[in-house]
């Protein structure tokens, strides 16, 4: 389920080096590694409820893409209806003091829009069908899919094993801090290497169920086999939205990156 906790945190400043594109359909950022530098792989990231033109997460495709050397997609795979960037104040005023009834109610004028027009039934075949033609477009370079929050559910079930033409949609998956997952149901179908970062006061994936998480996902068997990172002291959106003032918790937010970078080389 959504929580305030999903629309919470810092807004990160930069300028994405990216150009927006039409691939297979929709609006996508897309970056590519430096001239002269050949991609290793695609690497699509499927964003939280803030959507594609999150700045965070843009130049968080940006870092993919510099430092692992990766093609980097963030498709606008909500048509135009991922909830405002504002919801960020509007949710952490609501959550304090003063006038609390007014930041809720405009909060909510943000937050429903989205819940709405994004729920998984609806969303899921937009992304599926977004890495059907990638893959049929893409014969050599091996794709991944990145999920955050929101998007973390899709790449849970990209990492289940959907195919196109005999072959799986992604050759690996990553996940921070995923939503709406059903557990342990979900991540016992999956079939593909598949990388979780998760906040031990997660309230989406609490600390018990993470460790499940941990169990189930390490328990798998060849190309199945995943890993899963729980970081101390790390909060629902850690991984996207931290707020990078505070040492400790972007320490935590680069360690994530590093993961997911690393994961990706490793099963590309």
């Amino acid at each position: 389920m959504a929580c305030p906790e999903c629309f919470t945190g810092s807004l990160h400043e930069g300028n994405p080096r990216g150009e927006v594109i039409k691939l297979h359909g929709l609006d996508v950022y897309a970056v590519e590694p430096a001239e002269g530098k050949t991609a290793k792989g695609i690497i699509v990231m499927i964003p939280d409820a803030l959507g594609w033109e999150f700045p965070n997460c843009r130049l968080l495709a940006d870092r993919y893409c510099d430092k692992g050397d990766f093609k980097v997609y963030v498709p606008d795979f909500m048509h135009g209806t991922a909830a405002p960037t504002w919801m960020l104040d509007e949710v952490g005023l609501a959550l304090g003091s003063g006038n609390i009834l007014f930041h809720m109610v405009k909060a909510l004028y943000g937050f429903v829009p989205f819940i709405l027009q994004n729920y998984t039934n609806k969303s899921w075949p937009i992304v599926k069908s977004f890495f059907e033609q990638l893959r049929q477009a893409e014969q050599t370079l091996p794709i991944g899919a990145a999920g955050f929050c929101w998007g973390g559910k899709h790449a849970v079930l990209l990492a289940q094993g959907a195919e196109v033409d005999g072959k799986p949609l992604i050759n690996a998956a990553f996940s921070g801090h995923p939503s709406f997952l059903d557990l342990p149901s979900d991540v016992e179908k999956i079939t593909l290497p598949m990388s979780f970062a998760i906040g031990d006061k997660d309230n989406q994936v609490p600390l018990e169920k993470a460790k499940d998480v941990k169990a189930i996902v390490e328990a798998k068997e060849g190309s199945a086999k995943g890993e899963v990172r729980i970081y101390e002291d790390a909060t629902h959106g850690f991984t996207l939205r931290a707020a990078l003032e505070m040492e400790n918790v972007a320490q935590k937010a680069a360690e994530a990156e590093v993961q997911a970078i690393d994961w990706f080389t490793k099963h590309f």
